[in-house]
Order: C-alpha cells, then sequence, then structure tokens
C-alpha cells in the first residue's frame, strides 16, 4: 500500500527517463511518486550511451557513481561494412578531449536502480512491483490512477500531473490513440549475451561496433559490457527478420555465418542464456504533452537502435519535460501549453538523428563517400554521433546529404571526391 493518496506529480515507469524526472520534480520539492510494475533491479535493452548524456549525469550528480560501479567505458564507434572492412575506430577524444567526450556501456539493470535510487534520495516516493492498471486523464487536473501493489492491494491514486515514461508500452499515447509507426521503420530485434567474446584488448579502447552483414538487409550491435560480457544485436526489416520460418535462434545464427565482422568476434564465445525479440519498435507520437500529462523516452516515441540515441533521448526529453512540469507546478499552471513547450526545440532535434537513420538504412548510400566528397561536414556528423543535436549546427550536413541521397537512390552518379 502506498500511504498517500494524492501528489503533484506521478511518474510511471522507472526506466531513465521516469527516474531522471522523478529526481528533478521532487528535488523541487513537489510530492512525486514513481512506479515501476517489475521488481527493482529488473532487465532491460539498450546498453550504449551516447556522449551527451554526461551533462546530464552531472545535473543529477551522479558521474561519480557511474564510474564506482564500474561499467565499461565507451570511447567511440566503429562501422563493419558488408565485406567486413573495418573502419578506423572512431574515438571521441580525438575531436574532444574533455571528460564529456567518453560514455558508458553499462548493464541496464545496474543503471536503472542508479536511477530509481536517485530518485529516491532525492524525496520521491519509490514502488516497484506496482502495476498501473487504469489511467482516468480527466479534462481537468487532478488526474486518477488505479495501481497494484505487489500484494494484491488496490488503490485510487490522484495527481496533479502524469509523466508517463512506461516504456513502449505507452501507456497514455496507447490510451489515446496518439502512437503512429513509421512505414519505413518497421524493424525487429534477435538479441543476446556472450562470454569469451572478442575485445579490444591490449589497452585499446573499447568502441560499440556496427556490423553489416553481407546482403546489407541487416545490421548487428556489438557492444561490450563488464563481467567478460558482450551484447549482440541482430536488427533488420521485421517480415525479413521474424517471418522466415525456423526459431530466432536459427535466424540469428544464420546471420552470424553471414556478417565475416560478427563471425569473428564470436568465435570463441558462449552465448549466456537465451535471445530475446523487439518488432516494430519504431514509431512517434502526435502529441507529447496534454493538461495535466506529459510523455518522456520511449512513451513520447523510439527511432531506432542503430546510433544508441534511446537512451539518450530518455534522460533529455525527461530534463526538459521535468523543468516544465516544476515551473508549471511552482506557477499553478499545468495546460498542455506549460508542459508540452519544450516539445518542439526537441522533435527538431529528435528529426536529425530521424534523417541520419534513414541514411543508414539507404543501401545505395554510403558514409565514406559522402564524407570524402563533403569533409568539411566532420564535425556535423561528430556531433549527430555523440547526441549534440539540440545546439550548434549539427544539421548543416543534410544540405548536401539530402541532394546526395537523392541521386544515388535514383541511380545517378555521384562524385567520389571534391576539390576543396
Amino acid at each position: 500500500m502506498i500511504a498517500n493518496r494524492s501528489y503533484d506529480c506521478v511518474v510511471i515507469g522507472a526506466g531513465p527517463g521516469g527516474g531522471a524526472a522523478a529526481a528533478l520534480v521532487a528535488e523541487q520539492g513537489f510530492s512525486t511518486l514513481l512506479l515501476e510494475r517489475d521488481k527493482m533491479p529488473r532487465f532491460h535493452v539498450g546498453e550504449s550511451l551516447m556522449p551527451e548524456t554526461y551533462w546530464i549525469f552531472e545535473r543529477l550528480g551522479i558521474l561519480h557513481e557511474l564510474d564506482k560501479i564500474g561499467f565499461t567505458r565507451k570511447n567511440g564507434v566503429q562501422f563493419v561494412n558488408s565485406a567486413g572492412k573495418e573502419t578506423a575506430p572512431f574515438i571521441f577524444r580525438d575531436v574532444d578531449d574533455r571528460d564529456c567526450s567518453e560514455s558508458w556501456h553499462v548493464q541496464r539493470d545496474k543503471f536503472d536502480q542508479l536511477l530509481y535510487e536517485t530518485a529516491y534520495n532525492r524525496g520521491a516516493t519509490c514502488a516497484d512491483e506496482t502495476r498501473v492498471l487504469d489511467i482516468d486523464i480527466r479534462k481537468k487536473s487532478p488526474h486518477r490512477l488505479t495501481i497494484k501493489s505487489a500484494g494484491g492491494k488496490e488503490q485510487d491514486i490522484s495527481t496533479k500531473v502524469i509523466i508517463d515514461a512506461s516504456g513502449q508500452q505507452a501507456m497514455i499515447a496507447s490510451r489515446l490513440g496518439l502512437k503512429e509507426y513509421y512505414p519505413d521503420l518497421k524493424k525487429a530485434a534477435i538479441w543476446g549475451y556472450f562470454k569469451g567474446a572478442k575485445r579490444a584488448g591490449g589497452g585499446n579502447p573499447e568502441v560499440t561496433c556496427i556490423l553489416h552483414t553481407e546482403s546489407k538487409d541487416a545490421w548487428f550491435w556489438y557492444i561490450p559490457l563488464g563481467n567478460e560480457t558482450v551484447s549482440v544485436g541482430l536488427v533488420a526489416d521485421n517480415d525479413y527478420l521474424l517471418k522466415r520460418g525456423g526459431s530466432p535462434q536459427q535466424t540469428f545464427e544464420e546471420q552470424v555465418k553471414q556478417c565475416v565482422g560478427i563471425k569473428s568476434r564470436l568465435q570463441d564465445a558462449q552465448q549466456v542464456g537465451k535471445l530475446n525479440i523487439a518488432k516494430e519498435f519504431s514509431y512517434r507520437t502526435t502529441q507529447q504533452a496534454g493538461d495535466g500529462w506529459v510523455l518522456v523516452g520511449d512513451a513520447g516515441g523510439f527511432i531506432d537502435p542503430i546510433y544508441s540515441s534511446g537512451v539518450y533521448l530518455a534522460l533529455k526529453s525527461a530534463v526538459m519535460a521535468a523543468d516544465a512540469v516544476t515551473d508549471g507546478l511552482h506557477k499553478n499552471d499545468i495546460s498542455e501549453r506549460q508542459l508540452g513547450r519544450w516539445t518542439g526545440d526537441y522533435e527538431s532535434g529528435v528529426d536529425l538523428l530521424r534523417r541520419l537513420v534513414r541514411a543508414f538504412y539507404t543501401k545505395e548510400f554510403s558514409f565514406g563517400q559522402f564524407m570524402k566528397a563533403h569533409p568539411r561536414h566532420a564535425g556535423n556528423l561528430t556531433d549527430l554521433l555523440i547526441g549534440r543535436v539540440f545546439e550548434g549546427n549539427a544539421g548543416e550536413i543534410f544540405e548536401d546529404m539530402d541532394p546526395w541521397m537523392e541521386k544515388v537512390r535514383a541511380g545517378e552518379e555521384v562524385p567520389q571526391v571534391t576539390a576543396s
């Protein structure tokens, strides 16, 4: 049983977005309830963090905790093409030597637990093993939620503001019919964990690897974690991956054979446990805030795992939303306009990442060829890969990339190198 029946803010979901949002609202002195349906800590995917998460961790005061836990440092990104040719690792510190240029590969159970505890330490009431059975979005706040505790007891809670961070369950968006799937990004993933897989070794920096299969119809992520474990995931169109016949295990093993880079990295590895599946996870919502409610993280939309933007966008949207919520509670204004004041700027940044994702999935397009022809965009590409999309000029790259992609899609020749 939860003692209080009324709160200033209820946060649904204790993932990165929910934990961060609850911490920031609670530290402003507002009564905050953070609800999580599973027992914490719990398993989740999404282990590779963009470097721009640094600033959010700094604001939350947990930078030292990340290193204390011992998460693997993420030093950069490496791409491996369909023939197995490896690019030189893209090392973030080569561009920016500050501490913020590095990030982490995290075990999500430990990472999410850290944010859950951070919310508690900031003053939030935290309740895991507590399901939200119903949400009553009223025309005027307070809204009501029916929740069920681990002991099976149901109770009603009222709140001035709901922050929905329920992940791909997207409780409010699903109830209000706000979800729109991207027709060109109907992807699925099969992933699992391996021990004894190839690591950087020899003092070389650990990086996230993106590896194409020979056909370029699928790609693998390869994320070195702690305890000698590597997260390996296979991503492709939903139908290609899940409607081939055979089990997900058979499909995964079949695609490993079609990917030179992954095959060599897993040569001496052993799979730990069963593989996991996620399907058709790319969508947006037509509205991210309303009177007395706001959506953060995957509850408001998800692009694709290719550039590891999911956790960063969950945290960024949580910070922006929490600031709007606390300001609104201070002013006694929790209108859609107040709670959604951040969504325009947020969507502009997300759109840049979405456009980069679509470039990756254009089979005729080559980032290598494009960058040779347009080296002036090296800084813009760097900003996109580290998540610096809410400030600066990262979007300038598309002034040349968009027409370039139109040409390659049409089968037209494009220049390989420019004199500039």
